[in-house]
């Protein structure tokens, strides 16, 4: 992972560029400007700066009406531009999956749940030791709680870390987030070190802030073994802190699609040093509008670069861009199309009347706060408001979030949660779908308290709840 390629971390004393980092428990410039965000909630919040390209509906549900118009990138002629060769294999396949044969490929395939499809795919692995990462990769990725590769980083880490292109098709909470930041460190630490001027070499393209933030905290984490810097460019925050973060170099950085376009073209960044793209939940980019966007973004990138495509669906129109935008993808689909986690225990209870509901709730709350942390979801912001006065009226300790709260107070409450400031979170639909990698150290239980039956929605929650506590297995779905 040298620039000679020879797979090892560099080294640096403090002060130098990238390599490993023996003081990561120490607070990073984008901790402390986080903190000092915290210090001063309403700074950059939408009406302060810059509006959103999304908003929310009543409910805390995100809708795709623009409130502004996002225009996509001009065109541009990549054969003006002299771009530098970079390398992107990296990737020895390990003797004992070489040994399988293809009876023993198709069973292992069968076994996690996979099918695979394009030219040429590689094997999946069975552990982390068939990867060849790197030991300071390996113990950030033992601290995250892995212990050994989910089915989606089987198949896709090989094939990425070889620098193919890849379609991850799946349930959501598959560990693809980590199934693309992996070997994006491996690709960043091979190649020169940024210069002054110079743009980001990993961009990650999400549909909404909420998730950009949920990959930005996870990039984080291992790009501080490594030296490296990460930003976090979204709607409704500081335009200027943004873009000066970006006009401060970054080796990574994650956004959603209409801001990118607006740093792009403020000229706070540029994308000739991009060799790595990602798209993650494409298919939301899409419900949400941003088609354009995204293919002048691609257009924007130079063409030989590595592309990544992650989606829990895929329609005719993605396929289009798949097609366009990619070079002889391998396409990876994990399990049926748009179906709950495995990895989730559900109970259900059917009641005929509200009331039965709430007893029901009430009668288990005490034995579950004791056995672990418990995340009430409600359809509805003001009935939200209604459990969660009615919860602390019976003195639990109780936290409430919804559409309605502004970014900074979202984050304070989910914090608090995951510091288990209090047993009980009550959240509407915007937490489900927004925020999302929430993790405690104890059992979790998750109880869905809506009004309707709306068996969509509440799958949604159910697909989700992999990412609300990642490598958990004693969740309970009521």
């Amino acid at each position: 992972m040298t620039k000679e390629s020879s797979g090892k971390a560099k080294k640096s004393t403090k002060g130098d560029g990238k390599g490993v980092r023996d003081d990561i428990e120490q607070e990073d410039e984008i901790e402390s400007y986080l903190r000092f965000m915290e210090e001063n909630p309403h700074l950059g919040l939408p009406g302060d700066d810059e509006e959103e390209v999304y908003e929310y509906d009543a409910d805390g549900n995100i809708i795709g009406t623009e409130k502004k118009t996002i225009d996509p990138l001009p065109p541009i002629d990549h054969s003006m531009i002299n771009y530098a060769p970079f390398a992107k294999n990296f990737y020895v396949e390990h003797a004992e999956i070489s040994s399988l044969d293809e009876a023993g490929v198709d069973s292992l395939r069968d076994k996690l749940g996979l099918r695979v499809s394009g030219p040429s795919p590689l094997r999946p692995v069975c552990s982390f030791a068939h990867l060849g990462l790197d030991e300071p990769l390996m113990e950030a990725i033992r601290k995250a709680g892995y212990i050994q590769p989910t089915p989606i980083q089987a198949q896709a880490v090989p094939l990425i870390l070889a620098g193919r292109d890849v379609i991850g098709i799946g349930k959501t909470g598959s560990g693809k987030t980590a199934a693309f930041l992996w070997p994006l460190i491996i690709h960043i630490m091979d190649q020169p070190e940024l210069k002054l001027g110079d743009g980001p070499i990993g961009v990650i393209c999400a549909p909404t802030r909420e998730l950009a933030l949920q990959i930005y905290s996870e990039a984080k984490k291992l790009a501080k073994v490594y030296n490296l810097t990460v930003v976090c460019a979204y709607g409704g925050g500081s335009l200027w802190e943004q873009q000066k973060a970006c006009e401060a170099g970054c080796e990574i950085l994650v956004c959603t699609p209409g801001r990118l376009i607006d740093i792009v073209k403020k000229k706070s960044t540029n994308l000739r040093r991009v060799t790595y793209l990602v798209f993650d939940e494409a298919d939301k980019m899409f419900n949400l509008g941003f088609e354009p966007q995204v293919r002048s973004i691609a257009n924007h990138v130079r063409p030989d670069r590595q592309t990544l495509l992650f989606s829990a669906t895929f329609k005719r129109r993605l396929e289009r861009l798949a097609r366009d935008i990619l070079l002889d993808p391998v396409r990876i689909i994990q399990g049926e199309l748009g179906e709950a986690n495995e990895d989730i225990t559900q109970h259900v209870e059917i009641f005929d009347k509200i009331e039965q509901k709430w007893d029901w709730l009430t009668r288990n709350l005490v034995r579950l706060t004791t056995e672990g942390s418990v995340l009430i979801f409600v359809t509805r912001k003001v009935h939200s408001e209604e459990v969660a006065q009615k919860l602390k009226s019976r003195d639990l300790k109780v936290l409430l979030i919804h559409g309605d709260m502004h970014q900074s107070d979202r984050n304070t409450v989910i914090q608090a949660f995951k510091r288990q400031e209090a047993p009980i979170l009550v959240a509407t639909d915007v937490a489900c779908k927004s925020q999302l990698g929430i993790q405690t150290k104890n059992k979790q239980y998750i109880s869905i308290y809506s009004d309707d039956s709306e068996i969509a929605t509440n799958s949604h929650k159910n697909v989700n709840l992999k990412q609300f506590f990642p490598l958990k297995m004693n969740e309970k779905l009521v």
